[in-house]
């Protein structure tokens, strides 16, 4: 196994093992049952575990430990999470399987799969503000940045942009590159910035951190869009030509796959420059060049 293949088993292994704790049951919560299990369906269904992988990545090679940047790359997840489960319903994208099995409300119902991804929108600030490996600074920071990254400006605001997008003749490149950096960008950058701010580092490291982050977020995000024309769906754990389904634009119905592709290369190549001021930066150089080819 490569030194790569190694730390990113050991960050998917921590945070496996960091989101049972955070998310278990107790005797004061038994009423919650069925609402727990609903969040730990999706919660713990797999997936790549990029976003933890990042504030690890970001943590350890600026010099942290890693356990202090647990609470930051569980709540992030979570927070990813919440808005697969949301992504999923009849309302939004009305898509029935999610990472290979059924999505969250055709296992527990739309009113529960609702419930479940307002929990996982609320519980990432609680252990965030519980955590004993952080400083009082260092929470209010992180909590202040993680929920602009997922709110109003954030990942919900790109939802936004994404609906209205549907059946519009109007859409153009401009605006696609906002719906990106809103739906995908921010939660992938606010993942480095956070991992960041747990080693302390300083405001020009944070920025770095930040735009690799979102360009990594843009590319990942065409790459998405090309998976969903070309790949099927065992591969992708979704269905496959959902984009078109929905009449969603997106990079490849505007400019083709050849255009879209050079377009993540790209970002990815600016992404990688943005690197070059993160010391220790060998596992992130080689996650973002393998991110570039994955196949789902």
């Amino acid at each position: 196994m490569s030194n790569f293949n190694e730390t990113l088993y050991r960050y998917i292994e921590y945070t496996e093992k960091e989101l049972k704790n955070f998310n278990n049951y107790s005797h004061e919560n038994r009423p919650q049952v069925k609402l727990i299990d609903a969040m730990n369906y999706s919660l713990r269904a797999g997936g790549k575990r990029l976003r933890p992988a990042l504030v690890y990545a970001f943590c350890e090679a600026l010099g942290g430990e890693m356990e202090k940047a647990a609470a930051p790359a569980c709540a992030n997840e979570m927070l990813h999470t919440f808005s697969l489960i949301h992504d999923d319903l009849p309302a939004m994208d009305n898509d029935d399987f999610r990472r290979g099995k059924p999505s969250c409300h055709k296992a527990f119902g739309e009113a529960m799969a609702i419930l479940a991804g307002d929990a996982l929108a609320v519980l990432p600030f609680e252990i965030i503000a519980d955590t004993p490996h952080l400083t009082a600074d260092q929470k209010v920071l992180i909590i202040s940045v993680l929920a602009n990254s997922v709110g109003r400006d954030g990942m919900i605001g790109g939802q936004v942009i994404d609906l209205e997008n549907e059946n519009c003749d109007c859409v153009d490149e401009d605006n696609l590159r906002n719906l990106y950096r809103c739906k995908t960008g921010q939660l992938i950058a606010v993942s480095c910035v956070m991992g960041a701010i747990c080693a302390d580092a300083e405001n020009e490291t944070i920025r770095a951190a930040a735009e690799y982050g979102l360009r990594l977020g843009f590319a990942f995000q065409i790459i998405d869009d090309i998976l969903d024309v070309t790949g099927t769906t065992e591969e992708l754990g979704k269905p496959a030509g959902s984009d078109a389904k929905s009449n969603k634009n997106t990079y490849v119905s505007l400019f083709g796959i050849e255009k879209a592709q050079l377009a993540a290369d790209r970002a990815t190549s600016e992404a990688l420059e943005w690197l070059d001021a993160i010391p220790n930066n060998e596992f992130l150089v080689e996650l973002t060049e393998n991110l570039l080819k994955r196949k789902n």
